[in-house]
């Protein structure tokens, strides 16, 4: 459950940067403000999600969450995102950091749990109490 924690804390962090600058004034800057609402609300629940439901969707929503955040940054920060250019900053370091962070943790909590083995017995366990007639 260590590595779970771990992940939460780093979709939390995405987020909290994300609140933070979204009252520092991306509210009102459109699709990116609007964005940012999004980003910290799915923060907070993939946190929840991670240490109350021992599942592979949230470690997928988890790496989701730091790929999709972390390639939206980039594409700002070197062309443009719905006509917002973004730089480097301790706040943009720091979502960096939580956003890959939470792609390596997600994955190797994935691994650890045998999410990513055929063999792990996941989807027996899961069809075999589906199928339990009491």
């Amino acid at each position: 459950m260590g590595m779970r924690v771990i992940g939460a804390l780093a979709a939390v962090v995405t987020a909290a940067v994300h609140l933070y600058l979204w009252f520092d004034g991306v509210r009102d800057q459109g699709t990116v403000g609007q964005l940012f609402v999004v980003n910290v609300v799915a923060g907070v629940v993939i946190a929840v999600l991670l240490v109350t439901w021992r599942s592979w969707i949230p470690l997928f929503l988890l790496a989701g969450l730091g790929a999709t955040t972390f390639a939206a940054f980039v594409i700002s920060a070197t062309v443009g995102l719905f006509g917002i250019h973004t730089g480097w900053s301790w706040y943009a370091w720091v979502a960096a950091i939580a956003e890959i962070g939470a792609v390596l943790i997600a994955l190797a909590a994935a691994a650890a749990e045998g999410w990513l083995t055929p063999s792990s017995g996941h989807s027996r366990a899961v069809h075999s109490s589906s199928r339990s007639t009491g």
